[in-house]
């Protein structure tokens, strides 16, 4: 375990439900983890040190903050200049924090990683949103400009916080930057996502919200989805909601496979992470194809479900 002063980056796709829905999962999931792959690799040829991918989006941090700004500039040029990219499709978005972090086997913790993930969740289609912090140490960087926000109110922080919009597209003309920064409220609170999961597991039933997250599963007593099966870890799995999407994280020793109806793709996972999109089965401890594999159901809506039912559906 150590201490460090790093610049945090979150960067993840904008409009995968429409994705899923319009292409299928197959081919939606091939889509989004090519791009996730794409947005790592460009991250770490500025020096980014990439922690981890989300399902549908990267955590990154960098030593310096100017790499940082020149990273997820050249990123966001590059992926709208790419060749045969519809406009619209699969935009990208970015949040950006500095401050104390502490790594613990090559995974990264502190404030700096909630603030950029919230500002991630903030910012609109090929937007990226940095802290004051940030901006004030990396000065002037070349291909990027600074456009303050003021102070905006993030989700889980009791006090509004400055924030920046980092302009990629220096030299081109674009209104809506001068319109952004004349905001009618800085303080607008934020929409929460209208995204809900079905779950079933042992007999149970629930459906839960983005109000909910991040959402544990496993077999231990506190965890609020409990499997109670000794190839389920204690803390097996993590359920989020980022921008409107649902993303499953597997934590466990021995994985996950998730299955989505009218699919015969399985998705092995083992310490990453997919997007949760329509119905399927999770896996847990044990692939599919033993008569006693635990299993958990899932449906992933925008209508919210009612938290009990009369029969449960055949997981």
């Amino acid at each position: 375990m150590r201490t460090v002063r790093h610049t945090v980056v979150f960067s993840d796709i904008v409009g995968t439900t429409a994705l899923f829905e319009a292409q299928g999962n197959t081919l939606a999931t091939t889509a989004v983890t090519g791009l996730t792959e794409w947005m790592a690799a460009a991250l770490g040829r500025h020096g980014g040190r990439v922690v981890k991918t989300l399902g549908d989006g990267v955590l990154a941090v960098f030593g310096e903050p100017a790499s940082a700004v020149t990273a997820v500039a050249d990123m966001a040029r590059r992926h709208h200049e790419r060749p045969g990219k519809p406009d619209g499709a699969m935009d990208l978005r970015v949040g950006m924090a500095y401050g104390e972090l502490v790594e613990v086997d090559g995974d990264t913790y502190g404030d700096a990683v909630n603030i950029a993930s919230r500002l991630c969740e903030r910012a609109g289609a090929r937007e990226i949103l940095a802290d004051a912090a940030t901006v004030e140490l990396a000065g002037s960087v070349d291909g990027a400009g600074y456009v303050r926000m003021g102070a905006l109110e993030l989700r889980g922080r009791a006090e509004p916080l400055l924030v920046y919009q980092v302009d990629w597209r220096v030299g081109e003309e674009h209104g809506p930057l001068t319109l952004r920064a004349g905001l009618a409220s800085e303080l607008a609170p934020i929409q929460q996502p209208n995204t809900w999961i079905e779950l079933a597991w042992s007999g149970s039933i629930r459906t839960f919200g983005a109000a909910d997250s991040p959402l544990h599963v496993g077999r231990g007593s506190q965890a609020p989805v409990r499997v109670a099966d000794p190839r389920v870890s204690r803390v097996h799995a993590r359920i989020e909601w980022r921008g409107g999407t649902v993303v499953f994280t597997d934590l466990s020793s021995y994985g996950s496979w998730v299955r989505f109806d009218g699919s015969e793709t399985v998705v092995a996972l083992r310490r990453s992470a997919c997007l949760l999109h329509g119905s399927g089965q999770i896996a847990l401890g044990v692939p599919f194809g033993r008569t006693d594999t635990p299993t958990l159901g899932f449906g992933v809506t925008d209508t919210e479900l009612p938290e009990t039912w009369d029969t449960l559906p055949p997981y």
